[in-house]
Formats: structure tokens, sequence, C-alpha cells
């Protein structure tokens, strides 16, 4: 047998080989989003359409598939959408969604506005020092998310450290009420989520060619003018990973508006909580929990869409 006779018999023998690895690769995502996604989800679902009850768990109906088909048949039947109707009186859940999600846009939008010169500097960087520069950024996630809230409470509150700063150097002549306002949640998520930003717009400003704003600049084109007509129209797909990776955290934060924001802050996190573990509601907390899933996934899907269609258009 030929050498090419060989080569193109194990071609052929690994063929099989090659598909059935090609459905792994593609199957495994598929099982993980099963299990840790979707299965949960239907789960927190299903609890949304019980009704409260004093037992453990503290939901009706419970279902016992030891009771076979029937059981399970009778339990579908006291399913509700109550909780849901609820929700819709009760303005104290839009309110919470609507605050939420405002905090969440003003606060990604800051954080935007910090992260990109970061970024931009990190790109522009000399090659040698930028994995110094990227250990920096991805420095805070070494830290305790819990420890570094607190840690802002002893820099705003009134006789905490930047008071004290501004004090002594004469800009103000009494302490500043940052701690529990919306001030502290918005220099809370920005400095917590900061990384989140300005790693996906380094990456993209990373692969930029540079040569292009040379050539701009050759032409009499402003240095100004080269960044918003160049720079960044090819950062966009930084800033969109960016302000998504930012906007969906923020609107469901907890942690945050409970330590610096103070008992009067308004947001679907605390409400979750204060439903869940103080008033012990577990199918009225999954519906907010519900409700707000489908407030973040749905302008996402409309967006990817669009986006799939303006890149087959520019085809």
């Amino acid at each position: 047998m030929t050498d090419a006779a060989m080569s193109t018999t194990a071609v052929k023998a690994g063929g099989p080989v090659n598909a059935v690895l090609n459905r792994l690769v593609i199957i495994v995502p598929y099982l993980w989003l099963l299990f840790f996604f979707l299965v949960p989800f239907l789960i927190v679902f299903k609890i949304s359409l019980s009704q409260t009850a004093i037992a453990m768990p503290p939901y009706t109906p419970s279902f016992d598939l030891s009771e076979g088909i029937g059981g399970l048949l009778s339990g579908l039947k006291e399913l509700s959408f109550d909780n849901y109707v609820w929700l819709t009186q009760d303005p104290l859940y839009f309110n919470a969604y609507v605050s939420s999600v405002v905090i969440a846009a003003v606060s990604t939008l800051l954080t935007l506005l910090v992260g990109y010169p970061i970024a931009y500097g990190m790109a522009r960087a000399p090659t040698t020092i930028r994995p110094t520069l990227l250990m920096l950024v991805i420095l805070p996630f070494w830290t305790s998310f819990l420890i570094r809230v607190y840690a802002w409470i002893g820099i705003l509150k009134p006789e905490g450290l930047l008071n004290q700063v501004l004090l002594a150097t004469g800009i103000i002549s009494e302490p500043l009420i940052i701690l529990n306002t919306y001030t502290a949640i918005f220099i809370g998520i920005v400095y917590s989520y900061l990384p989140f930003m300005v790693l996906p717009l380094y990456s993209a400003l990373e692969k930029m060619d540079y040569s292009l704003i040379e050539a701009a600049e050759d032409l009499g084109c402003p240095p100004i003018m080269a960044f918003w007509k160049i720079t960044f129209p090819l950062s966009i797909p930084g800033v969109v990973a960016g302000c998504l990776l930012v906007f969906i955290p923020a609107v469901g934060e907890f942690v945050i508006p409970d330590l610096l924001g103070g008992s009067q802050t308004l947001m679907i996190g605390k409400t979750l909580w204060n439903e869940f573990f103080a008033n012990r509601d577990w199918p009225v907390s999954s519906a907010v929990a519900v409700i707000l899933l489908l407030i973040l996934i749905v302008p996402i899907v409309f967006f990817q869409q669009a986006q799939a269609k303006a890149q087959e258009q520019g085809r």
C-alpha cells in the first residue's frame, strides 16, 4: 500500500472519531447549561407558582414522586399565577425594579467613563509593562468582595479617611454625608465592577491596528476626531461586553446597597432578600427572581438578534 493510500485510510478511520469529539464539544456546554441553569430555573419557577405555607419547605404543593403520576398531576393543578398578580398590585416591587435598573444603568455608565481611559492607557502602554498593569487590575479579586465593600464604610463615613483628608486640606469645613446615600452605592459598584469593564475593553483595544490612527492623523484628522471615528467604533464590542458584565450583576446587587446605601435604599436585591429570609415568603420571592431574570434576558436576546442582523447586512 502506498503512502498516499495509507494516509487516506487513516483520515477515513479518524473521521468517525472526530465527529464524536465534535459532538461532545457541543453537547458538554449544553449539558452544563441544562443542569446548572435550566433545572434550577424550573425549580424556582415552580416555587413561584406555589402558595406560602408554615411548613418545611415553606410552600405548597411539594411534589412527592413516590405518589406516582397521579400525585404529580394533582400537585400541578394546585399551581397558580397568584404571586405574579400580587406583584402587579403592590407598587413596592415595581418601584424596586425601576430603581434597580436606573441605579445599574447609571453605575454602568460611570464605570465605562472610568474604565475606558484605564483600558486605553493599558493598550497603549509598552508591551513589557502590560502584564503588570493587567495584574494590578485583577488584583482586587484576590481579596474578599465583602471586605472590600466594608473598607469603603471606613473611607466614606463622616469621620472616615476621605472627610479627614478633605478637612485637613481645607477643601471642606464640615464632614460630607456620603455614606448611606446613592452616591456611596455608585462608588461601591464602580469600584467593585471596574475590572469587569476594563478587561473586555483592554482586549478590544489591544487588538486594534493603531496604524489607522497614524494614517488618519497624516491626512489631517485631529486626535479627538480620530478617536471618535476610528478608536471608539472599533472598541464597541468591548464596550458592549463590559457594559453587560457590569449592568447584569448590578441590577440584582444586594451587598453594596445594604452596606453602603442604608435601609432606605430600594433595590430588587434587598427586596428579594427580605422576602426570602425576613418574611419567609418563598413563592413571592421566587416570582420576583423570575421576573428579574426575564428583565435581564429579554433585552439581551433582542440585542443579540439585532447585532446578528447588522453583521449579516454588513457582509
